[in-house]
């Protein structure tokens, strides 16, 4: 009986390392959704699209000035493609804000790729899992320059 027990606590202990490890692992692709959707929003030109993935970012007049003229100088027809994403925040355990380099283009066009540095905020925890904010993105940056 008691080996049956420790047999059962072991399986217990393995699947419950496994569940923590899977939901630390999955936070990191918990950013690209939101960035893309940013992304996507700012090449169709929608600025307001582009403040409801940004919070707060309409009631600072800089940061709306700065989306606003992202927005018509970034407008462009087509697919967005994200090239490389380099997140600081990614793999962090707790809450923590940073800034997450992306490059994106437009599928099927030959035009250079855009790279741009967001601002993101990321919490995680072993039982409330993973939420990610985005306070900024930048106007576009040199291509090898880093955020």
């Amino acid at each position: 009986m008691r080996r049956r027990a420790l047999i059962a606590a072991g399986i217990a202990a393995f699947l419950a390392v496994a569940v923590v490890l899977a939901s630390f692992l999955t936070a990191a692709g918990a950013e690209r959704d939101p960035i893309f959707a940013l992304l996507r929003a700012q090449a169709r030109g929608d600025v307001p699209g582009m403040l409801q993935r940004l919070p707060g970012c309409g009631a600072d007049r800089s940061c709306r000035a700065q989306v606003t003229a992202d927005a018509r100088r970034l407008r462009r027809d087509g697919e967005v493609k994200i090239l490389a994403l380099e997140s600081p925040t990614a793999y962090h355990v707790g809450t923590t804000t940073g800034l997450t380099r992306v490059a994106w283009a437009i599928v099927d066009r030959n035009g250079p790729a855009v790279v741009q540095c967001v601002t993101v905020s990321r919490r995680w925890g072993v039982f409330s899992g993973t939420s990610v904010t985005l306070r900024r993105l930048s106007a576009p940056i040199p291509p090898q320059s880093s955020c």
